[in-house]
């Protein structure tokens, strides 16, 4: 809590560097893929202006500000990144960018959206926070998942409901990468980083744990495999198939990984993590068993969170009326109109463009020091598989 506070901690005056609260946000976005056009359309939603796109090519970048509405294109991240025009840089690139560009966007005076994993390791990751937290500017990290209002409801129920804590089990689920042709830039190490299933999803997934239950993963047990020995290389986007036509290359990175772990209170949990899992897109879902009931949500059926009790069990739909004060407040849409992973992230985005305006951080905003708390828990991971013995999770 100290980190989270300290990087978000405000002036005298409330508003921060580079934008009042009366002002509209600028905001410009590096990367053009996947991600990179899902925080575009928050943005427009939260009232920003898309003052600048950056790709790989300046050809790229500006096609893909006519793509996304933005104002221009930029020819490279550096010359976003230097310009005067641009208030907070939504980071969308591969994972080895992310550091060097959050900390140069930062030294700029800019705040930071920054995707995960925010440095290919804890100490960059520690990097990213310090130098925000050293100049009073905004860095957070898309763990939109916390947004769903079940979510919430969770999380709310984890504290008041479910008695004493007794049991953490779930996992994240997809198949994008279930066939040997099937490729990305994840799978190399000096771009994606040493590991990758684990990383990329497993993060999500232990966040939002350690945000609903309340508690942290202090010590775990951690298995992984790869399925294929060799991909074949193709430029293939994130959640495509690969065609089969470029070289082979060696797999370093991980495809799945199963963990069990203890929290700080006690607790014992596991969670099974896989991209190779057939029919399985993005099957996040977690289960907390507690002395007096136990509940569950998944990710892929938002709209209910299933309540457990010893004398039956419900359904809890995601409505005005039925959510708790804390979790209703994300309710945009009335029950049985449904809300997806898109509103998640422009609630998050929403958040981090009011605080950057001077207003005082939500509860369950996730920053910087979330992103340091993930790099820490993957490299326990890590140690843990290679090591094959359980392992503390650095603090």
């Amino acid at each position: 809590m100290e980190e989270e506070r300290a990087s978000l901690a405000t002036d005298g005056a409330g508003a921060r560097p580079g934008v009042t609260a009366a002002q509209t946000i600028r905001a410009g976005v590096i990367g053009t893929g996947f991600i990179g056009r899902v925080h575009a359309r928050s943005a427009l939603l939260a009232g920003a202006r898309i003052a600048g796109v950056a790709a790989s090519t300046a050809a790229r970048g500006a096609a893909a500000a006519t793509e996304i509405g933005a104002e221009r294109g930029y020819d490279s991240a550096a010359a976003l990144i230097g310009s005067d025009d641009i208030d907070v840089v939504h980071i969308c690139t591969p994972n080895h960018l992310h550091l060097p560009l959050a900390i140069a966007a930062l030294e700029s005076g800019k705040h930071v959206i920054c995707e995960k994993p925010i440095a290919l390791d804890a100490a960059g990751a520690g990097e990213l926070a310090e130098a925000a937290s050293s100049r009073n500017l905004v860095a957070t990290v898309p763990f939109a998942y916390r947004y769903y209002p079940t979510v919430r409801e969770a999380r709310a129920r984890a504290r008041s409901e479910l008695g004493d804590l007794r049991l953490i089990q779930g996992g994240y689920l997809q198949d994008w990468m279930l066939g040997r042709d099937d490729d990305n830039w994840r799978v190399d190490v000096e771009i994606g980083g040493r590991s990758r299933a684990f990383a990329d999803i497993g993060s999500h997934w232990c966040d939002l744990i350690e945000f609903v239950s309340g508690q942290r993963i202090v010590a775990l047990a951690a298995r992984t495999a790869i399925a294929f020995a060799e991909r074949r290389r193709s430029e293939t986007h994130s959640f495509a198939r690969g065609n089969g036509a470029g070289e082979a290359r060696p797999v370093e990175t991980e495809d799945m990984a199963t963990v069990m772990f203890e929290t700080d209170l006690g607790v014992v949990g596991s969670a099974a993590i896989s991209q190779v899992s057939a029919g399985r897109k993005n099957h996040l879902w977690f289960e907390i068993s507690g002395s007096d009931e136990s509940l569950a949500f998944d990710q892929e059926n938002p709209e209910t969170l299933w309540v457990g009790r010893r004398r039956g069990s419900e359904s809890i739909p995601r409505d005005f009326d039925t959510l708790a004060p804390e979790a209703a407040t994300y309710v945009t849409l009335p029950g049985g109109h449904p809300q997806g992973y898109q509103d998640c992230f422009n609630a998050f985005v929403a958040e981090t463009y009011a605080v950057i305006g001077g207003a005082v951080a939500p509860d369950g905003l996730p920053t910087a020091a979330d992103g340091v708390r993930a790099a820490r828990i993957t490299e326990a991971v890590l140690e843990s598989a290679a090591a094959r013995e359980w392992v503390e999770v650095a603090r």
